[in-house]
């Protein structure tokens, strides 16, 4: 079958998690279907990051967003009812691009990926759709302006409401509807929220595997760090929870290892001699591998934490939030450890810091929980049905 999917960024190189889940789920679908891949893009692309999508992309197509019209269509979304992040990504010269490949490809049916992508196919009623939502961006806004202030605030909230309405206009117009897990369909508004399709990610067991190496720090978070909810969590972090260890271990080290941190984050570092911030890293696997314990006390946000994962699939024990647990849905106290105040982050980091059987203990039940659990094979396959039932879908090249 034709598939056009449809992307707001290149989902390569993989450093954030939309990229992540496009990635792997589009490499598998390419094995069955003839796929068109159309990618915004509001940065620079690297040639051969192209090349390696071409490799098994039929067709690849990457419309460049340029700042200056990025910056109008901000200016105008105030007049209009679109979300600001759907203005962001939809413009008039991609929409023509996306006209005419769909004139000329035909496709039996297009996946898009978040809301924000799905304006430039809402009024094609004859074709087939199915959205992705990945995970519910709507409540993620609503986290937001509950601790902002004014007038950020107003601008949170008004964001939530039209995520809000466009979330369930969207729900409508779609044939079929996936998200990354059942915590955040049970977060959507719409009235129907059950009929959508839990598409969880997967975790690359054979890339990221444990290792026996040296550890130079003692805590590591990992993520693209100018994302609100990861800064808020090394904020918090640092802030409330790394005090209180020092307290009773003064040289616990930590690692903050991800893309383009923010300068809040940067500053950690400047300020705290325990504290490690590296940036990009070419291969995160060392990252994971050169600490005891990876904590992750995610406040805001929502979706499917694939740090979560790779960590657990690299052997390591984690200390983490309900928040981002109950997308995860390991077992407290066998595969993770959860965290709620300051203080409880602190005696779970000191006991795992003090006693290695129990971080192996952990991190063995954590590894056995992730092979079994999340495997982006199946992803691809559920969402593969989803979109083609049974007797329509193509073979297996």
């Amino acid at each position: 079958m034709k598939l056009l999917v449809v992307l707001s960024r290149m989902p390569y190189p993989l450093e954030k998690g939309d990229k992540l889940r496009a990635y792997h789920l589009v490499k598998r679908l390419a094995k069955r279907h003839e796929i068109y891949l159309f990618c915004l893009s509001d940065q620079p692309t690297k040639p051969a990051d192209e090349e390696h999508l071409r490799s098994f992309c039929k067709h690849l197509e990457v419309v460049h967003i340029p700042r200056w019209r990025i910056l109008l269509r901000m200016f105008t979304a105030f007049f209009s009812r679109l979300p600001f992040q759907v203005s962001y990504f939809h413009h008039r010269h991609a929409q023509r691009a996306m006209d005419r490949v769909i004139e000329s490809f035909r496709p039996d049916h297009v996946l898009c990926q978040l809301v924000r992508t799905t304006e430039y196919v809402r009024h094609r009623y004859a074709l087939g759709k199915t959205i992705d939502y990945m995970d519910t961006l709507s409540k993620g806004m609503e986290r937001r302006a509950e601790n902002a202030s004014f007038p950020v605030r107003y601008f949170f909230k008004t964001e939530t409401r039209r995520l809000i309405h466009y979330e369930n206009l969207m729900f409508d117009l779609f044939d079929h509807q996936a998200i990354i897990s059942a915590q955040d369909r049970d977060l959507l508004y719409h009235p129907r929220r059950d009929e959508v399709a839990v598409v969880p990610n997967g975790v690359d067991t054979d890339y990221f595997t444990p290792r026996e190496t040296v550890k130079t720090h003692d805590l590591l978070f990992t993520g693209n760090m100018n994302y609100p909810p990861n800064i808020d969590s090394v904020l918090f972090l640092v802030h409330r929870v790394l005090p209180l260890v020092h307290a009773q271990r003064p040289g616990t080290s930590v690692l903050i290892a991800g893309v383009d941190p923010d300068q809040r984050v940067r500053e950690l570092a400047t300020r705290d001699p325990h504290v490690t911030v590296s940036g990009w890293v070419k291969d995160i696997r060392d990252s994971y591998a050169s600490a005891r314990i990876f904590v992750a006390p995610m406040q805001i946000g929502t979706g499917l934490q694939n740090k979560l994962l790779e960590a657990m699939a690299m052997g390591m024990p984690c200390v983490t939030s309900d928040l981002a647990n109950n997308a995860v849905g390991a077992a407290p106290n066998e595969a993770i450890l959860i965290g709620h105040e300051p203080e409880e982050y602190a005696a779970h980091i000191l006991h795992l810091l003090d006693n290695t059987d129990e971080r192996k203990r952990l991190a063995h039940n954590a590894l056995q929980f992730v092979h079994h659990a999340f495997d982006w094979d199946r992803a691809a396959e559920r969402l593969d049905r989803l979109m083609f039932p049974e007797g329509q879908s193509g073979e297996v090249q």
